[in-house]
């Protein structure tokens, strides 16, 4: 095995440090007859014996024109691969359960376009991609993701069979690419919540509906609180602002890992605990989460929630 993996290696590795681009050339592609090809030439060789047995001349002009017809195919398919650069993307976060998507853009510096090209990893779907002349394609890479933390992307190979079938040549790829994976969510109910006032000093019973005016959008402020049509006034003069309420009182919230059910699995703790987050934030509250040996404090907005999920991600119980 320590062989194959050091061939394997210098054959299919990237060259660099595996984020930047990558163009085909001859000792990358493999090129080999496809199982339609294998029975044309079966074809052939039947056609020739009985072109020779019998002496037919027109029978050795077609058969030799039949060969040199899937010989101008091979070039073809080979050079259907031969030039195209690869450039790796990104990867949006996902949950465990979902489908990552890596994202691989294929660019084609030819005045002839490519087709018939199938992007498929090891443990994938293939997915089919044509890039046009002079332009690039960016396609999706799907990968099932099962369980947390970081997801790297497999060897992927590129194939194509492109213009007679004949042959099949492919190339393999590796970039470096990973993909965060969430856990999946449980859905419990949340631990209590403790009121506390925001956005102005308290005024009776008012509640959030007795409007305060308006402030400047802070960064850890929803987009749900934005006062769209008061900012649009401003032409861009000034930040977004943010509606105000006198008396109005936020949740907050400690998602703290001693809360859970000490007789549940790690694994299942860690997902009632993404299930609060996602709740937490659905309802607009101030919230933290705490596990052992990190503590991030109370906030919201959606950074505040990617930085607690990725910690949920990549937690080591």
């Amino acid at each position: 095995m320590g062989l194959v993996a050091n061939l394997q290696q210098k054959l299919f590795r990237w060259r660099s440090d595996g984020t930047a681009p990558l163009r085909l050339g001859q000792r990358r592609i493999f090129i080999i007859p496809s199982r339609g090809g294998l029975l044309f030439a079966l074809a052939l060789i039947v056609m020739l014996i009985g072109a020779i047995n019998y002496n037919l001349a027109l029978g050795h002009a077609l058969v030799f024109l039949l060969a040199g017809l899937g010989i101008v195919g091979m070039i073809h398919t080979f050079r259907n691969l031969h030039g195209l650069v690869i450039t790796p993307g990104r990867s949006t976060p996902v949950f465990a359960g979902e489908a990552a998507h890596f994202q691989i853009t294929l660019e084609n510096d030819r005045p002839t376009p490519r087709l018939g090209l199938e992007l498929e990893a090891e443990t994938g779907n293939p997915v089919s991609a044509t890039v046009d002349r002079k332009k690039n394609a960016k396609m999706n890479i799907p990968v099932s993701a099962k369980t947390r933390g970081w997801l790297p992307l497999p060897r992927v190979r590129l194939t194509t069979r492109y213009p007679l079938g004949l042959f099949t040549a492919w190339a393999y790829l590796q970039p470096a690419m990973r993909c965060l994976v969430y856990p999946q969510p449980i859905a419990a109910p949340l631990p209590v919540s403790s009121p506390t006032p925001v956005g102005g000093e308290r005024s009776g019973d008012g509640g959030q509906e007795d409007f305060a005016g308006f402030r400047d959008r802070q960064p850890a402020d929803s987009p749900r609180h934005v006062a769209w049509k008061a900012s649009a006034r401003n032409a861009g003069d000034r930040p977004l602002l943010i509606k105000q309420f006198a008396g109005g009182a936020q949740v907050e919230l400690m998602l703290d890992w001693q809360l859970t059910d000490a007789g549940m699995a790690d694994e299942t703790r860690i997902g009632i605990l993404t299930g609060w987050v996602l709740a937490a934030d659905a309802a607009d509250a101030h919230y933290g989460l705490r596990l052992p040996g990190l503590d991030i404090p109370n906030g919201s907005g959606e950074r505040h929630r990617q930085r607690c999920l990725e910690a949920l991600a990549l937690f080591q119980p």
